[in-house]
C-alpha cells in the first residue's frame, strides 16, 4: 500500500514578492531645515542651535547650492580657540570652520544603504540631493526609527 501525501499540491511562485512598505531615504528624511550662509557669524549659528534644538545643518551659498555643513562638532573648535586666546567667542564666519567636503546621499538611497554610509563614513546626519538639489537630510535616528518601523517580511 502506497503513502500519501497530506501536503497536496504546492503552489507555483510568480517570482519576487514586492512590497510597498517605506524603505526610501526620502520617506524619513526631514524636508523642513534651518539652513546657514557662509558669512554668517558662528555666535548666531550656535544661537540658532539651542533655538531649535539641532545638532548641525546645511550651509548654503546666495543661489541656494549646498556648499557646506555646520555642527555642534565644528563649533568646538571655534569655543577651544577663543579659550586658549583668553578672547571671548568672535563674530567670525561659519565658512572658516565648516565642513567643506560634504559626504551626499540621492534620494532614491534605500535605508539600508544610507545605514552603509553612515557606518562607513562616520557621520551623524546627511544632506540629502536630488539632481544637485537639496531636498532634506537624514540622520542616524532617522535610519533607526525606519528600521523599527519594518517588519520582517520588508527586509530586502
Amino acid at each position: 500500500m502506497a503513502i500519501k501525501s497530506f501536503q497536496g499540491a504546492r503552489a507555483k511562485t510568480t517570482g519576487k514578492k514586492e512590497y510597498d512598505a517605506a524603505i526610501l531615504v526620502t520617506d524619513y528624511m526631514t524636508t523642513k531645515l534651518v539652513t546657514f550662509s557662509p558669512d554668517q557669524s558662528i555666535l548666531e549659528v550656535m544661537e540658532a542651535f539651542a533655538k531649535h534644538h539641532i545638532s548641525g545643518g546645511p550651509v548654503m551659498d546666495s543661489n541656494g547650492f549646498l556648499v557646506g555643513i555646520i555642527s555642534e562638532a565644528d563649533c568646538m573648535k571655534q569655543i577651544s580657540e577663543s579659550r586658549y586666546f583668553n578672547q571671548p567667542i568672535l563674530d567670525k564666519s561659519v565658512e572658516r570652520f565648516m565642513t567643506k567636503n560634504v559626504q551626499t546621499i540621492p534620494h532614491d538611497m534605500s535605508i539600508f544603504d544610507a545605514a552603509g554610509v553612515f557606518d562607513k563614513h562616520n557621520r551623524r546626519r546627511l544632506p540629502v540631493m536630488k539632481d544637485g538639489i537639496l531636498v532634506g537630510q537624514i540622520s542616524r535616528k532617522d535610519i533607526v526609527v525606519a528600521a523599527l518601523k519594518l517588519t520582517g517580511q520588508n527586509w530586502k
